[in-house]
This record gives C-alpha cells, sequence and structure tokens, in this order.
C-alpha cells in the first residue's frame, strides 16, 4: 500500500532556510471526502430533509467532482465499504481515478460499543472492536489505501466518578498495537474530538493524539512495523478535523504544529466551526477565515503534502455545491498566504520587539480588497518602533 514519507514534516529551519522554504514550497491542494455525508444524516432533532442516496448514484456525484478537483473518497467498514462491495469500490476506482484513500473502522455506531470499543472493559465488546479494526487494516491493504482512520468517537464518559482513567487509555493503546500488529505495515490517522457523542472523549486534544502514537508504537512488536519505526517512520499518526479543534478551543496552527513537528500528519479534515458548540460540520471558511489562512501557513511551512479532506454536512444545499464552495474557500486561502511577504513575515515574527504591530497591520491589508484605500502600512507603524517604558 502506497506510504507517503512525513519525516520531513519535522524538519528544523533556520529562518533564513524557513524563508526560502515558503518562497518555493507551495500545497498541493489535492481534496478527499467522505462518502457518508453524501447521504442525509440521521438526527435526534429533525427528520431527514432530503431522502437516502444509495451508493451508486453517491458515486456519480463524486465522479461529477473529478475536474472540480476531488482526487478520493473516505468509507467507514462495514457500513460503507465491505467484503461483498469492495469490487464495486474498486471498479469505480478504476473508471475514474477518485481512489480509496482510507477505510475507517465503525468503533462508534453499533449497540455492542454502548460502553467504549477498543476501551470497552467489557472483554467481549472489547474484542469484537478489535477484530473490526483487523479486518478494517486489512481491506486498507488489500484496495491499497494510504491509511486507516481512527476516531474514539464512543470511547470515553460523561460521569467521572470512579473510573479508572489510566484503565480505559491502556486498553485502548493496547487493542490498537493488536490490530496493527496483524496487519503489520498499515499506517493510523488518529482523529480526535474532545466530546459528542460521549460527555468527554479519550485522547480528545491534538497533543493526546501525539501521546497516543508514542503510547502504542512503544507496545509494536511485529517485525515490519519495528522496522519502519527504526527508520524513523511513524505509524500512529494524526487526521485533524478542524471543527473538532475548535470544538475543544484549540488554536488551528498551535494544534497542527503538534504532530508536524514530529513527521505524524498523514491526512487532515476540513469545515468551519464555532468555537465550542456542538460539531457543525459547516463549509470551510464559512466561519473564522483566518483560521484557515493561519492554518494553511503552518502546512506550508512544515512541507505538508497530505490530502485536504472535506468533512461536512450539508442539510441545506446539495453536497456537490458544498464539496466546490469548500474547496474553493481552501483554493482561495491558499492564494492569499501564497502571495505574502514571507522574508518579511518572518523577520517580523523572529523580531518582534523591532515589528511591534506589523504583521497585524500587514495582514489586514492583505486581506483587503482596496488596500489603497488604507493609510499607508509606515503611517500605521509610525510609533511601532518605541518599545514600552520599563516597570520596576
Amino acid at each position: 500500500m502506497p506510504r507517503t514519507d512525513l519525516r520531513s514534516q519535522a524538519t528544523r529551519r533556520s529562518p533564513n532556510e524557513l524563508v526560502q522554504h515558503l518562497n518555493s514550497f507551495e500545497l498541493n491542494l489535492q481534496f478527499t471526502a467522505g462518502i457518508w455525508f453524501f447521504s442525509p444524516f440521521e438526527s435526534r432533532f429533525h427528520g431527514k430533509y432530503k431522502a437516502d442516496v444509495p451508493l451508486e448514484a453517491r458515486f456519480e456525484v463524486a465522479a461529477s467532482l473529478k475536474d472540480y478537483g476531488l482526487v478520493g473518497l473516505e468509507a467507514h467498514y462495514p457500513n460503507e465499504v465491505n467484503e461483498d462491495n469492495v469490487d464495486t469500490w474498486l471498479a469505480f476506482q478504476r473508471d475514474t481515478g477518485i481512489r480509496l484513500i482510507t477505510v475507517i473502522p465503525l468503533l462508534f455506531y453499533d449497540a455492542q460499543f454502548e460502553f467504549g470499543s477498543l476501551s470497552n472493559p467489557n472483554p467481549q465488546a472489547r474484542q469484537a472492536a478489535i477484530e473490526r479494526m483487523k479486518r478494517s487494516l486489512a481491506l486498507a491493504r488489500e484496495i491499497d489505501a494510504d491509511f486507516s482512520v481512527v476516531w474514539a468517537g464512543i470511547d470515553g464518559y460523561e460521569n467521572p466518578f470512579g473510573i479508572d482513567m489510566a484503565g480505559m487509555r491502556q486498553r485502548f493503546a493496547e487493542a490498537m498495537a493488536e490490530a496493527m500488529d496483524a496487519e503489520p505495515g498499515v499506517r493510523i490517522a488518529f482523529e480526535p474530538k474532545p466530546y459528542e457523542p460521549r460527555g468527554h472523549i479519550l485522547y480528545g486534544l491534538t497533543p493526546e493524539g501525539v501521546l497516543l502514537g508514542h503510547q502504542v508504537e512503544a507496545m509494536l512488536e511485529a517485525d515490519e512495523n519495528r522496522r519502519l519505526l527504526e527508520e524513523g517512520h511513524k505509524l500512529v499518526c494524526m487526521n485533524p478535523e478542524i471543527g473538532h479543534l475548535l470544538m475543544g478551543y484549540e488554536d488551528l496552527p498551535y494544534a497542527l504544529s503538534w504532530p508536524l513537528s514530529e513527521g505524524r500528519l498523514a491526512h487532515t479534515h476540513w469545515n468551519s466551526q464555532p468555537l465550542g458548540n456542538y460539531d457543525q460540520d459547516l463549509n470551510v471558511g464559512a466561519i473564522s477565515p483566518e483560521q484557515v489562512e493561519a492554518g494553511l501557513y503552518t502546512l506550508k511551512m512544515h512541507g505538508y503534502e497530505g490530502y485536504f479532506g472535506i468533512d461536512i454536512n450539508p442539510e441545506r444545499m446539495p453536497v456537490d455545491v458544498a464539496l466546490k464552495i469548500s474547496m474553493d474557500a481552501l483554493r482561495a486561502a491558499n492564494d492569499r498566504i501564497n502571495s505574502l511577504n514571507h522574508e518579511q513575515i518572518i523577520d517580523a515574527s523572529m523580531k518582534p520587539e523591532q515589528h511591534r504591530g506589523w504583521i497585524e497591520a500587514y495582514l489586514i491589508r492583505a486581506r483587503s480588497s482596496h488596500p489603497d484605500r488604507l493609510p499607508p502600512l509606515e503611517e500605521t507603524l509610525r510609533h511601532a518602533s518605541q518599545a514600552p517604558a520599563n516597570v520596576s
């Protein structure tokens, strides 16, 4: 199966080297989408606004988006891709060139996982989750997927009293290691989320996902897994979703920098989300577009070469329209960051005492449709070089 070499993400550069890199490297905006939102979701608050869409009809919509930039799809096992329909997926892949890039074990929906999947204290339920993950990884290998996304959505708690938190985490990590050793070499892309459907989900924040990677990789025993780790490759990588980060009040560029700094960013999921709140999965750029720009700039600084997965819930518009809007939002943000003066930005960030307010004033003008209508940058920053008085 294809395995992107992520090690260069962790490269540390001097300021001059970083400027050279920013001037020469551009993000390759290749888009993927989850097949799940091509058909309406179940909701606890209202009936479905659209009729259910069979898989073949979803494929038709996806195929129509190839020329717009869609290169891959994502699906859960066993409800969306499985041993019975995998030939249909492979035929679609051959006919369109749109790949199934990940097989995601469905570890959060079944009634048997009411009290958790990989962390479940019930041995039978936990083993069922492990076996499902093993089958997902095996199918990912069979179809030549890039990785397998794992989300701990049902592994957590509401009432924290009396719970052996360390034991829950240990069971989860050991179960992941068991499944990965059964299918060595298949990379995991872990997706944190702080809450919903559980009141508190295990490994819910980005740095916790990085910690999980360290825990699981230390447990891996299969020869192929140990060989890859010894070569510096990471096998428990990450798939941060922008909405999930903002639910946990994380700052997007700072959060992304965690897996990037270790060469662990296998994939990204993009949407919009108000800080906190429930998981809304709005179109990219609908809220906080400045976070999108800052996040893309961090990806550019680290040389991210992965896909840009769109994970949205377009309840009130056609799915193809919502996907086009989200792709265009990323393209527009990427154009803006590429047009910036990287040398001045890095100089201002490395010498903040000499550039008080410069980045803020510069970005205001860079985002303006008519920067010539604003006062010159020098006029705004006339007194910026004056340091504040010392306070004894």
